[in-house]
């Protein structure tokens, strides 16, 4: 049952809560907050909103029209875990003081209007969403950027490379490139963190299913948080990345979201399990198709793999995304799908032939996504692949990096850069635009602040292996 205002009101008096945080998504994925004393949680609160400046953040406002509003949505209020002063936290959602008209750049309002689009379609009433969200937890990072130098440099006492360290004492057993999955402490030096952000998660209200190390060395983990709604799943993901970094930093480390730290192993996905439903009926299941796959759920890869080059332009958004995205460290390059096989970019898993767990994992996104527009981009991707019958082919159930070079060139590849995923997006998004789910004007603002604050930031400058390479030319 939904929480009303005044079941969060109640909440703020029995917890004993001095403050109430009000948080929201930019355009780009990253949470932004200001906070009231908690005689200002009334019902009015709810209904009138507080204002902000919206030209001061990424991606918003103009200066002449800065002014915006919050609403809080009281189905989305927990208690914050690491503040010192008792605080209550609430998501909101944006909206322009004048017209009272959701705002159209506010991520959260998108993905609401893709779920109101699939109930509009008719061929579902609600998707469920799983995200498997990696990310690495380091015990330094260094980096600077200037026009006369350029480094990074991050450690972790579990890297394999402080085997001979001076740690005082050095106790050995650190983990080797690829070696992360599954050691049992004390090789996993990492178990009672996770469980700690494993906890604070589940305070929060977000149900986590597992936890565990991951492949790559130097700390990299994964916890994953238990399906359910388009909009609900994006505010977890929200929360899940404010407790992974908080819960880290309480324990003297740094965690990061950021797809590919390190050169030479693996590097961070966000897979994504998503299914459709009718009612209670799963229809993405059917006992007589492929990997028990209806031929909705067919239709719906279909449309994920055809529009799969413009989705990453949100789903795997950065530059160092495509850092991660090349053959071999499990990445998931080739446009294809598959029962079982972690290199094609769609994966059918198999652990159960439950007709309720049958799902589609589309395995390029990666978690520095926004996941409010990824989830939604990809929900428009597979509808309009439903709607259009678009056929996705024969499934490819075989080693996808050990083809034959004439039959590997049959498959198509996700985009090699950033660049190459915006101007994809630039050519192909007239199914994001139906339903007026994503808009002209949300497009044009991701894809010129993209190009030019992060594309161009790095193209423009020198890198330091080019001085490995160049300098004694």
């Amino acid at each position: 049952m939904a929480r009303t205002p005044e079941d969060v009101i109640r909440l703020a008096n029995e917890t004993g809560v001095k403050m109430v945080d009000l948080r929201f998504t930019d355009l780009f994925g990253t949470w932004q907050h200001f906070t009231l004393p908690v005689r200002e949680l009334t019902e009015e609160l709810f209904e009138e909103g507080a204002g902000f400046d919206g030209s001061s953040i990424r991606g918003f406002q103009s200066i002449e029209e800065s002014d915006m509003i919050l609403i809080p949505d009281p189905d989305t209020a927990f208690v914050d875990p690491f503040l010192q002063i008792p605080t209550l936290v609430l998501i909101c959602d944006i909206y322009d003081p004048i017209t009272r008209q959701p705002y159209s750049r506010d991520p959260r309002y998108i993905a609401r209007k893709a779920e109101a689009y699939l109930r509009q379609t008719g061929i579902a009433d609600v998707s469920y969403w799983g995200p498997e969200a990696e990310f690495f937890l380091f015990n330094d990072v260094r980096y600077r950027v200037e026009p006369y130098m350029s480094f990074y440099q991050v450690d972790s006492e579990e890297a394999w490379w402080n085997s001979g360290k001076e740690l005082g004492p050095n106790y050995g057993g650190q983990i080797q490139a690829k070696g992360g999955y599954f050691p049992v402490p004390p090789t996993d030096r990492l178990q009672d963190v996770r469980s700690r952000m494993v906890l604070a998660l589940e305070a929060a209200g977000v149900r986590v299913e597992i936890h565990h190390h991951e492949v790559a060395t130097a700390g990299q983990a994964e916890i994953d948080i238990r399906f359910s709604t388009l909009v609900k799943t994006a505010d977890n993901m929200m929360i899940y990345k404010y407790i992974v970094k908080n819960v880290a930093r309480q324990h003297g480390l740094t965690a990061t979201f950021m797809p590919k730290p390190l050169f030479g192993d693996n590097g961070s996905g966000m897979h994504t399990h998503q299914s459709l439903w009718k009612g209670d009926v799963n229809i993405f299941f059917d006992e007589a198709g492929y990997a028990q796959l209806s031929e909705t759920a067919r239709y719906y890869i279909g449309g994920l793999l055809q529009h799969a080059p413009a989705l990453l332009a949100f789903a795997a958004p950065t530059t160092n995304s495509y850092r991660r995205l090349v053959p071999g460290y499990e990445a998931p390059v080739n446009l294809a799908y598959s029962q079982r096989n972690r290199s094609a970019a769609v994966r059918i898993p198999v652990y159960s032939s439950s007709p309720k767990a049958k799902r589609v994992e589309f395995r390029p996104p990666d978690p520095s996504a926004n996941p409010y527009l990824t989830f939604a981009a990809m929900l428009m991707a597979g509808l309009d692949g439903v709607e259009n019958r678009l056929d996705p082919g024969e499934p490819m159930d075989k080693d996808l990096y050990d083809l034959p070079p004439e039959e590997a060139a049959q498959i198509k590849q996700v985009p090699g850069s950033l660049a190459e995923a915006l101007a994809a997006l630039e050519a192909d998004h007239a199914f994001l635009l139906k339903g007026d789910v994503f808009t002209p004007d949300v497009i044009a603002t991701w894809v010129a602040y993209k190009r030019t604050n992060e594309v161009d930031a790095v193209r423009l400058r020198p890198h330091p292996m080019e001085f490995e390479l160049y300098y004694d030319v």
